[in-house]
């Protein structure tokens, strides 16, 4: 269909553009290559890992969890781009290959299916984006604007982001509305509509038909395809590169030995026996690692993680997006040094994420949970932390209480290791020295052991274990702080110290050679924190262990008996605390026991995955929130007075506080705050009450 000419010129311009486009593509895998590797499961089962990446992106389910009518639109333009890499294939052959010999593709149930899906498509794809650019640049989404107190690279600031996704949507609009032209213009010159391309037939009905209209079609083809080799050179650089990126860095998410996922509140070691190491945690682009350097690449800058983001959401510095975003806009600058093997210009906190908003971070993990293209936000701001902590020795002041009280005494509070079973006075609560051959060991934690509030809860649940005739004991003084605030907060010596001394305790105490084959004791503990220290974090440094959450113990007591369903006489709504629900995917243990007795549950609008955190995670617990239009936890509170619930049900003492501390849950008519295991508890003294006065169990 093309003249000899127009064949050797298209050619020639294609060879220099892919070759422009290799150049750049190399230089990504290069940067991405200079991060280092890590310990985490990356790299094992490559093929199963890129189907599996392949298929998550074709699916389009990540995209789908939020924002559903943007995805609708979305998924037009992506379902039709994956087909037009087809149609650009048979377009070019149309152009290369004799007629005779290209009329075949248009004969046959497959080709009438291909020709319909093709004009459909097209039409999807123009009307999508022309969807998104009215939403960015005349509707001006909010959801796609940053605070104003976010640091934005120099570029951003300067228009970086509009003018990529407008050259990305020009590209699209005009690739595809010439290749519709080109194809309506073929149709005129034939003398015939077609069937199976309804809407490239009714252009071809207001062109006109006639055999001179053949110049539109080579029109169509030349700006199509030649906009395609103008793009090419581009694409490595532009926001259009998530295509490509997204399922290698689905490929490449952390792994389990099993091959499941690595839950999200697991974070990457570090090798303290390692002699020759010089840098721990990031202070720059090359620190990151390959798959931190590689989640710029895929994002879409969509803004949905700081959409969710609670210190985002309360007016605060920290934007989950602009870090991503700004490393992304660094590396198209500085990429080519870094492939060379040269070190980046300057460091992290001066164009990627400030001190002010780095340290608002609760590590909640929800902009991991949303992002539609896999991106580890979180473990970027706990890296840059350790630098800051370990490296540098620059933290936040009130931070240095929590760390000198866990190094020292073995809690943030600072308190006494005597005084850590004062939370049992009156009570007949076994050591394990004293109960030796105990089924289940109750951590209590540093909250349960020295916070009043917390104690209240620790207190109810050895009500519960007492009444179930749970075989139980405690370590007493010989328990630490798991290190969870360390970590956090970036102090990863301090944690593995703590951490450390822990294992050997627990391994001492559990794992006895004289162990009868599955006579396993299990691990309880009322604290997700710690829940997810012992059952996540404790195995990187040799500690394996059974642990459950109070809220598994106390539904899997119901469902054996030996607790009395709850029949709450109250309405209540549940808040989900992060490290057990989102990183640890337990949503339906609590809520089993809530609703077992017929109770009503009020669902606050975000729950579940979607909850949004107390703002005490992260070790800000331990510190003041940084500047912003409001707290976490007034916002949390606020979601959980709308339900209308006489009860805020909790299962984590820092939830507890967080929430029963706002300012509105301190005003009259306020919902009360109170751990599931202190409703359970309520309900079992009632009975006994009841009982002792004659009566009968309740439903009597």
């Amino acid at each position: 269909m093309l003249s000899s000419l127009e064949k050797l010129v298209f050619l020639v311009l294609a060879l220099v553009s892919v070759g422009l486009a290799y150049g750049g593509f190399a230089r990504l895998v290069r940067v991405v290559a200079r991060g280092p590797r890590g310990s985490s499961r990356r790299l094992d089962r490559l093929p199963s890992r890129l189907g599996e990446g392949l298929l998550r992106v074709l699916s389009q389910r990540t995209v789908f969890r939020a924002r559903p009518w943007v995805s609708f639109f979305h998924a037009f333009i992506f379902y039709g781009f994956v087909l037009y890499l087809l149609v650009n294939a048979i377009d070019l052959l149309n152009g290369y290959l004799p007629r005779a010999w290209t009329e075949g593709l248009r004969l046959g149930v497959v080709g009438d299916a291909y020709r319909l899906l093709a004009d459909v498509l097209t039409v999807l794809i123009l009307v999508g984006m022309a969807y998104m650019l009215v939403r960015r640049f005349l509707a001006r989404d909010r959801r796609l604007q940053h605070n104003p107190r976010t640091l934005l690279h120099e570029d951003v600031r300067q228009g970086g982001i509009q003018r990529d996704s407008l050259v990305v949507g020009v590209f699209i609009l005009l690739h595809v509305g010439f290749r519709f032209l080109g194809e309506s213009f073929l149709l005129a010159s034939e003398g015939h509509p077609d069937a199976f391309q309804p809407f490239a037939s009714a252009f071809a009905a207001l062109v006109g038909y006639g055999p001179g209209r053949i110049w539109g079609w080579h029109l169509g083809w030349w700006v199509a395809l030649g906009l395609i080799l103008a793009f090419l050179p581009y694409f490595p650089r532009s926001k259009h590169l998530h295509l490509i990126a997204a399922p290698f860095n689905f490929a490449f998410e952390r792994r389990r030995e099993d091959g499941t996922r690595t839950p999200s509140g697991v974070l990457e070691p570090i090798d303290f026996e390692d002699e020759s190491a010089e840098q721990f945690g990031a202070a720059s682009l090359e620190h990151l690692g390959f798959a931190q350097l590689l989640d710029p690449y895929a994002c879409i800058q969509c803004n949905r993680c700081a959409n969710v983001c609670p210190a985002n959401q309360t007016g605060k510095a920290l934007s989950p997006a602009a870090l991503e975003i700004n490393k992304r806009y660094e590396l198209n600058r500085v990429g080519a040094a870094l492939a060379a093997g040269e070190a980046s210009p300057r460091p992290l906190l001066e164009f990627a994420i400030p001190a002010e908003a780095l340290w608002a971070c609760t590590t909640c993990g929800a902009c991991m949970e949303v992002c539609p293209v896999g991106c580890e936000q979180m473990i970027d701001i706990v890296d840059i932390r350790r630098d800051l902590v370990m490296m540098q020795g620059e933290f936040p002041a009130e931070l240095q209480t929590a760390f000198r009280g866990m190094e020292r005494t073995g809690n943030p509070w600072g308190l006494g290791k005597d005084k850590r079973m004062d939370w049992a006075d009156g009570l007949s609560v076994p050591t394990v020295e004293e109960r030796p051959d105990f089924e289940v060991l109750f951590w209590v934690g540093c909250a349960g052991s020295y916070d009043p509030a917390a104690q209240q809860t620790t207190r109810a649940m050895v009500r519960i274990l007492e009444q179930a005739g749970v075989n139980y004991a405690v370590l007493g003084k010989a328990e630490t702080c798991t290190g969870d605030p360390a970590r956090r907060a970036g102090n990863e010596y301090l944690y593995y110290q703590l951490a450390s001394e822990n294992v050997a305790v627990l391994n001492e105490t559990l794992l006895s050679e004289n162990l009868e084959p599955g006579s396993e004791k299990l691990v309880l503990t009322t604290c997700p924190h710690c829940f997810n220290a012992l059952f996540n974090d404790y195995p990187q440094l040799g500690g394996s262990y059974h642990v459950v959450h109070h809220t598994q113990l106390i539904e899997r007591l119901m469902d054996e008996g030996r607790l009395p369903r709850l029949a709450l006489d109250r309405s209540v709504t549940y808040h989900d605390p992060c490290y057990l629900g989102r990183h640890n995917g337990e949503f339906d243990a609590p809520r089993a026991v809530l609703t077992g007795g017929g109770g009503e549950l009020r669902e606050m609008a975000h729950n579940r995955e979607d909850a949004l955190c107390c703002g005490a995670g992260g070790a800000q617990f331990w510190k003041e929130e940084e500047e912003g239009d409001g707290r976490v936890s007034e916002l949390r509170f606020s979601q959980a007075q709308a339900t209308g619930a006489e009860v805020v049900a909790a299962a984590c003492p820092f939830c507890k506080v967080m929430l029963s501390s706002s300012e509105s849950a301190e005003r009259e008519g306020a919902p009360e705050v109170l751990d599931v295991a202190q409703l359970v508890a309520s309900q079992l003294d009632a009975i006994q009450s009841r009982l002792d006065s004659g009566g009968g169990p309740a439903g009597d």
